[in-house]
């Protein structure tokens, strides 16, 4: 297994899990825009926090030399399946025409009363 870590230089849009890779497969896990110091969300609304967690995910993407095309499984939780309209919406424009698989579970474990949390899977090619 290979830790994957941003450039602390970036411009994240809050707190990360760093990526590990292993068996071919890039896991990117607790994609979550929130405050570094007090932990609470940097947006009020589903459709920014999904985007800035997306966000996330590709940076740490970038830091492997992987693209979003590289994506192949999200799991997105959210506090409940009202939701999903905004959420769907974020994720279609942040992947535009690539469309990566997507599982939407409500779950009343998000962290800092987030709306949206991201784990993200994507596949390494064989010539990386």
């Amino acid at each position: 297994m290979k830790s994957i870590t941003i450039d602390s230089k970036l411009e994240n849009k809050g707190h990360y899990v760093p990526g590990v890779i292993s068996n071919g497969m890039l896991y990117i896990s607790g994609q979550l825009p929130v405050h570094h110091e007090t932990g609470a969300p940097l947006a009020d609304n589903i459709t920014q926090q999904t985007l800035d967690a997306l966000h996330n995910v590709e940076l740490v993407l970038n830091a492997a030399g992987l693209k979003k095309e590289n994506v192949i499984m999200c799991h997105v939780y959210i506090p409940n399946v009202e939701y999903w309209d905004e959420v769907n919406a974020a994720y279609a424009k942040f992947f535009g025409t690539h469309k990566p698989a997507r599982v939407v579970v409500p779950s009343r474990e998000l962290h800092g009363g987030a709306l949206v949390e991201i784990e993200a899977m994507a596949e390494i090619p064989n010539n990386k």
